[in-house]
């Protein structure tokens, strides 16, 4: 569908604004604190939106809505688990995060705070955290580069994926290589706020376009078992399903990407307001994605648009929006999908670089690197993680969804155990850890591999999630206990307020 000259003009001036912001950041990242956290400064507001920007990605107004144009309302449980993981993120996780990171030598990264927490001088751990944190976000930066690419295919009117794949992809290198975490962080805030309005407005101007609208049309047309929580049009659902889809909020726990927001808020007190602002953020824009989904059926089945499969249904926010915008609204509803693209891909970036610098880099090569020498790195590693995801990513046939889902369960299983043990139970150890961690993960990458695994319909999270609990559990109880300064740090950190 041909795109306006306004609608592109839109866009385009998003992109510049976008790219400024990061030039503007440039000289304001002085040191690696700042570069990676922001200084531990961020308020309420972006400290929630950036946070929530950065989870959902591009998946939310493409992946979501795609799960619902296939199997209807029951794609509903998906959503419902990540309304729950999000909440116990930040009620359980997220104000001892603060604390603990604070006071373990003021760690700056997830590896270098577990390192700290049990007062480790081996790198076996950092190393870890490093390896399993580069390889689980080229698959997850790889997902954004793809969801990039079917953006500007349709809003430049481009033949070739691959142009379109370059043209995303150098957008999100250039202002995370410049601005670091607070360019990072206030462009979420204005992403975020942007998706946010995209996916109410959406929707609603279907609605207001499909005659005679109501439950009752879209059962009709899509079926009874298309508004059906335990039904779709593929058949019922099995338990199997159902809590596989629910099982998407455990993977909250062990998101770094996420983790490092609650570590940069300027103080613990915020946290109360920051969770009320990312709830409504978060199940708003849930609810809402599934619902364009699904009145996306009707409405463009109706248009005489049909889609066989769910990696073929993501460009249906797009279809919508080009056909019941006008020029200027339709700029600024596609630059919504941008702005879910790079919100991600950017942070999923920051944390792998500050990975490579902080945590491969320094220990193992450079122990004296100034910050300045490891921001560079930083940004040296920005574009050496974008080269390998670009490459993964020029795949056209490839699912949004598909690549995500893979990525959320590496992270959810290799880090997901690790971090709410080490927050919560004194008796944790380092072998404990890496044990959880290297099971997590491998879990998950033989899952996600082994036709057997796949074949059982189990979302490869749940086997990983809890072989990693485990064994950190075991190993560490059958490991001598941790020291008394280690002990006593875990007691001064869960006390803080």
């Amino acid at each position: 569908m041909e795109v306006s000259v306004t609608t592109l003009i839109t866009f385009v001036l998003y992109l510049l604004l976008m790219v400024g912001i990061g030039v503007f950041f440039f000289n304001k990242s002085n040191n690696l604190s700042d570069y990676f956290l922001g200084g531990r400064g961020l308020g309420s507001w972006v400290t929630a939106i950036s946070a929530q920007a950065s989870d959902m990605s591009g998946w939310l107004l493409m992946g979501l809505p795609a799960a619902a144009y296939i199997s209807g309302l029951s794609a509903s449980w998906i959503a419902i688990g990540l309304g729950l993981g999000t909440y116990l993120n930040w009620k359980v996780v997220a104000g001892r995060l603060r604390s603990f990171t604070e006071l373990s030598g003021d760690a700056i990264t997830i590896p270098e705070y577990l390192e700290n927490r049990f007062m480790s001088k081996s790198k076996v751990l950092r190393l870890c955290c490093a390896v399993i944190i580069f390889v689980f976000f080229l698959v997850y930066t790889a997902s954004a580069f793809n969801a990039g690419a079917k953006l500007f295919m349709y809003v430049l009117g481009m033949d070739s994926y691959v142009a379109a794949l370059t043209i995303g992809a150098l957008i999100i290198i250039a202002y995370t290589f410049l601005g670091g975490f607070l360019a990072v962080c206030w462009t979420d805030l204005i992403q975020g706020i942007l998706m946010f309005c995209a996916i109410v407005l959406v929707p609603v101007l279907a609605v207001m376009n499909v005659p005679d609208f109501s439950l009752s049309t879209l059962t009709s047309i899509a079926g009874g078992s298309f508004t059906s929580f335990f039904n779709s049009p593929q058949g019922a659902l099995s338990f199997t399903a159902i809590i596989s889809s629910l099982a998407w909020g455990l993977g909250y726990f062990g998101m770094p990407h996420i983790l490092t927001r609650f570590m940069a808020i300027k103080s613990r007190s915020l946290i109360k307001r920051s969770r009320l602002i990312a709830m409504i953020w978060v199940v708003i824009s849930l609810t809402a994605a599934v619902v364009i989904g699904m009145v996306g059926y009707v409405y463009l089945t109706q248009e005489g648009i049909v889609y066989a499969d769910s990696a073929a249904a993501e460009v249906i926010f797009m279809q919508m929006v080009g056909r019941l915008a006008p020029g200027l609204l339709a700029g600024v509803l596609l630059s919504a999908i941008l702005a879910a693209v790079m919100s991600t891909a950017d942070s999923q970036l920051l944390v792998t670089a500050s990975a490579v610098s902080n945590d491969f880099y320094k220990p193992l090569l450079r122990p004296q690197a100034s910050d300045k020498e490891l921001m560079w790195v930083s940004r040296g590693a920005v574009i050496a993680v974008s080269v390998l995801a670009y490459l993964l990513a020029l795949d056209p046939t490839s699912s949004v969804m598909g690549l995500v889902s893979y990525a959320w369960a590496g992270f959810g299983a290799a880090f997901g155990p690790v971090i709410l043990l080490s927050l919560f139970w004194k008796r944790m150890t380092l072998k404990g850890a890496i044990a959880g961690m290297v099971s997590g993960g491998a879990v998950v990458l033989l899952w996600e591999n082994l036709p057997v695994c796949k074949a059982t319909g189990l979302y490869s999270l749940i086997p990983g999630f809890f072989l990693a609990l485990a064994l950190v559990l075991v190993v560490s109880l059958c490991d001598k206990a941790p020291g008394r300064e280690v002990t006593d740090l875990f007691e001064r950190a869960a006390k803080a307020r």
